[in-house]
């Protein structure tokens, strides 16, 4: 089959994936879908209004995202696909296909799959899609300052990029929500602890792929494949309290639904280690983030340990 080309400069906000016979889709999308967009979700206006005032506070530089509605547009389908023994270190070494709204022309006998429609992609001028517009105030004040965070750090790395948006869509989020009448208190080190889980995971399926590629046993390891993902899909199911903003397990339970995941979670206990030695000050953290360096991976993670620790060292 012939891979469409996606622009992969923008990143891409993950929704919780349910099974269908077409294959992985979004839980959110099926919701918007099935009540013929007529689901009463927040006041997208005021609820936006409000986060702004958050942004601002924070230190987040106002930008061009959800300046428009797109009635148009329920979301943004996009399918991630790997072999059935192959694991990336991000999304960016998934192949990569368009999706529409009956899934993705993947052969799942060959790859493993992941299909999700996003509901914001962080270009700068996303406007807000029916997929969003639809979605639930948790989830609304949390992917708002995550897609407007990416473009303050658009030239960071990949990988501390995400986890970063991640942390600050989840802070400036409880902080909106609080204002609105909700509360997403603790979502923060609910995701710390999903991070944990999914980092641990990926480091002992990556190790199984590397064995597999010495021994050429592709059977043992298919077999010991499956009992990881069964013991992470028990250990992350049974995450309590559960998370409101966010899906507590992988976008998949493969290898595909794993290296996206990742991607999120690998220096997320990092950037949450910042936020913890500002004393909880969400400007702060941004402010060190912001400050990393652009050009190299290595050279950004090293930065942030240090300021953290710099950091950690003043306040004592």
């Amino acid at each position: 089959m012939r891979r469409i080309s996606l622009d992969k400069r923008y990143p891409v906000t993950v929704m919780t994936p349910i099974r269908t016979r077409c294959g992985w889709t979004g839980g959110l999308l099926m919701v918007l879908i099935g009540t013929q967009a007529g689901a009463a979700g927040p006041d997208v206006e005021r609820t936006l209004q409000v986060i702004r005032t958050e942004e601002q506070a924070a230190g987040i530089e106002a930008g061009g995202n959800f300046a428009r509605s797109a009635k148009g547009t329920v979301a943004y389908y996009r399918c991630y696909y790997t072999g059935k023994l192959e694991l990336p270190e991000s999304y960016d070494g998934l192949k990569l296909r368009k999706g529409s709204a009956a899934g993705c022309h993947v052969n799942e006998k060959k790859y493993d799959v992941l299909f999700y429609a996003a509901e914001a992609v962080a270009s700068g001028r996303v406007p807000v899609t029916r997929a969003l517009g639809a979605a639930s105030l948790e989830r609304l004040v949390t992917v708002v300052p995550h897609e407007d965070f990416h473009v303050q750090i658009r030239d960071l790395p990949r990988a501390v990029a995400e986890p970063a948006a991640t942390l600050v869509g989840l802070i400036a989020g409880a902080a909106a929500a609080e204002r609105l009448g909700s509360s997403l208190s603790g979502e923060a080190e609910l995701f710390l602890r999903k991070a944990l889980i999914v980092n641990r995971y990926y480091e002992e399926a990556h190790a199984l792929y590397i064995t597999v590629q010495r021994t050429g046993d592709k059977i043992a390891g298919a077999t010991k494949k499956q009992r990881i993902f069964a013991d992470l899909h028990r250990e992350c199911k049974a995450m309590q309290p559960a998370p409101r903003s966010f899906n507590a397990c992988v976008s998949a339970f493969n290898n595909a639904g794993l290296a996206f995941d990742y991607t999120y979670t690998r220096y997320y206990p990092l950037v949450f280690e910042v936020y913890q030695s500002c004393g909880g000050d969400l400007r702060c953290a941004i402010g060190v983030i912001d400050q990393a360096p652009r050009h190299s991976e290595a050279d950004a993670v090293e930065y942030l340990r240090k300021r953290a620790g710099a950091v950690t060292s003043a306040a004592e």
